[in-house]
C-alpha cells in the first residue's frame, strides 16, 4: 500500500485531488448562480479557492474567501448554516458511494500572501535583497 503525506498537495493521490475539484466546480456553481436561498450569500461573490478531501473521501474542507474579503465572517455563517443544502448538490452530482461531510473555512493563503509582500517591501528588507 503506497504511502502519501495528505499535508501536501504533491503527496495526496490524484482521485482525492481530481474529486475535490469537482467539488470545488459545482460549490461555485452553485454560489454563481444563486441557487442558495440565502440573501447574503446570493449578494456576496464568494469565490471556493480549494475542496481538500479526506483519504476515504467522505469529509471535504472547503476555502472559500468572499470578493475583497467583505463580511467574511457572515458569509461564513450562511455557508455553515446552509451546509445540508450544499451537501445534497453535490451529493447528487457527483457520483460516489457516500456523500461528503462539508466543512467550511476561511483562505487565509491571500492574507499570507499579503503580508509576505509587505515584508519583502520593507526597506530593510529590501536593502538585503539588493545586496545579493
Amino acid at each position: 500500500m503506497a504511502k502519501y503525506n495528505d499535508t501536501s498537495p504533491e503527496g495526496r493521490s490524484v482521485r482525492l485531488l481530481r474529486v475535490g475539484e469537482q467539488v470545488r466546480h459545482i460549490l461555485s456553481e452553485l454560489l454563481m448562480r444563486g441557487e442558495v436561498h440565502d440573501e447574503l450569500l446570493t449578494a456576496t461573490s464568494v469565490s471556493v479557492t480549494e475542496v481538500r478531501m479526506s483519504p476515504d473521501l467522505r469529509h471535504a474542507t472547503v476555502f472559500v474567501k468572499p470578493l475583497l474579503g467583505a463580511n467574511e465572517a457572515d458569509v461564513l455563517k450562511a455557508l455553515k448554516t446552509n451546509t445540508a443544502f450544499f451537501q445534497k448538490e453535490v451529493a447528487k452530482r457527483v457520483q460516489m458511494k457516500y456523500a461528503a461531510k462539508l466543512k467550511f473555512l476561511a483562505d487565509d493563503s491571500f492574507d499570507t500572501a499579503e503580508h509576505v509582500e509587505k515584508l519583502l517591501n520593507h526597506p530593510k528588507v529590501a536593502q538585503d535583497l539588493e545586496r545579493d
